[in-house]
C-alpha cells in the first residue's frame, strides 16, 4: 500500500491490536474475512465507504447500521476504524480488512503456541499445490461450488494442520480475490511471520537439511539481519549441491547450479 493507505492501514492495525485481546480470535478472523468479502462483492458500498469526500461520521453510521448485530463488537470496531480512514484506492479498504483477518488467525495460532506450525503448513501447502496440478485446478475452478471445495479441504487437512492454518487456506481457496492460490498463500505467510516481527527465508537445497544445519543457518541469518528469520526449506534436486536462501529481495546462492550460471554469465560478458 502507498501514501494515504499506508497510514490508514497502520490506524486499522492499531485498532485491531486494541480490541483483539478481549476477542475470540478465530471468530474475529472469520468476521473480518466476511466483511472484506462483502466489500469485494458490493462495489458500490466499497466505493461509498472509501470515498474521501464523505464525512467519516457519515461512513461510520452507514457501516454500523449495516453490521450491528451481524458481527461481534470487536470486528465492528475494526471495520469502523477502516471506513473512517482515508485510502488511496477503494480496493485498499478490503485489502486491509483481509490483512487484519490474517493477523487475527495468527494471534489465534500464537495463543495456542502453534504459530511456527502455521507458517510451515502454509508454505508446504503451497508446494503441494505446485506439485499437484489436478488438485490446484479443483480448488481454483470457479465452477466448483464453495461447499465442495471446503469439503475437499476438510478431507485433506482436517485434523492434520492447525485450525488457524485450515482457516487461512479455506479463505484463500474460497476467496482468492484475483490472486493465484500460491501467491495468496505466500502473502498470508509473510503476514503471519510479521506477527512475530520475523523475516522469512526460503531455502532451496538438493537434500533435506538436518536440525543442526538449520540451527546454524538460522543463527547466521539472525546475526546478518539483526532479526529472527523463519526458514522454509524446499528440497530441489535441480540445485545439484549446496543451497540458496531468499530473504525478501536478497538472494544468497551457494548452489552448484548457481555457480555454473555465474560462470556462464561471465563467459557471455
Amino acid at each position: 500500500m502507498r501514501g494515504l493507505s499506508r497510514t490508514a492501514l497502520a490506524e486499522v492495525e492499531e485498532r485491531f491490536n486494541a480490541v483483539a485481546a478481549a476477542a475470540d480470535l478465530g471468530v474475529l478472523a472469520e468476521e473480518l474475512f466476511a466483511v472484506a468479502d462483502l466489500f469485494d462483492r458490493e462495489h458500490g458500498l466499497r466505493r461509498g465507504l472509501s470515498d474521501p469526500a464523505r464525512h467519516a461520521e457519515q461512513k461510520e453510521r452507514t457501516i454500523r447500521g449495516l453490521l450491528d448485530g451481524k458481527v461481534g463488537q470487536e470486528a465492528l470496531e475494526v471495520t469502523v476504524a477502516a471506513v473512517r480512514a482515508r485510502w488511496s484506492g477503494s480496493g485498499d479498504l478490503a485489502d486491509a480488512l483481509e490483512r487484519v483477518g490474517v493477523m487475527a488467525a495468527a494471534a489465534e495460532a500464537e495463543s495456542g503456541n502453534r504459530l511456527d506450525d502455521v507458517e510451515d503448513e502454509l508454505f508446504r501447502f503451497g508446494r503441494i499445490l505446485a506439485a499437484n496440478p489436478s488438485l490446484r485446478r479443483a480448488l481454483a475452478d470457479p465452477a466448483v461450488a464453495g461447499e465442495h471445495k471446503q469439503e475437499l479441504l476438510d478431507a485433506l487437512l482436517g485434523g492434520k494442520v492447525a485450525p488457524s492454518t485450515l482457516r487461512l487456506i479455506a479463505q484463500v481457496v474460497l476467496h482468492p480475490r484475483g490472486r493465484s492460490l500460491e501467491t495468496a498463500l505466500e502473502e498470508y505467510g509473510w503476514i503471519v511471520a510479521r506477527a512475530r516481527q520475523r523475516l522469512v527465508g526460503v531455502v532451496r537445497s538438493a537434500v533435506p537439511l538436518g536440525d543442526e544445519q538449520k540451527q546454524r543457518l538460522a543463527a547466521w541469518l539472525r546475526a546478518t539481519y539483526g532479526r529472527e528469520v523463519h526458514l522454509n526449506v524446499e528440497v530441489d534436486p535441480k540445485v545439484l549441491g549446496g543451497f540458496s536462501v531468499q530473504v525478501g529481495d536478497d538472494l544468497i546462492d551457494t548452489t552448484i547450479a548457481g555457480r555454473i550460471e555465474e560462470v556462464r554469465r561471465r563467459l557471455a560478458g
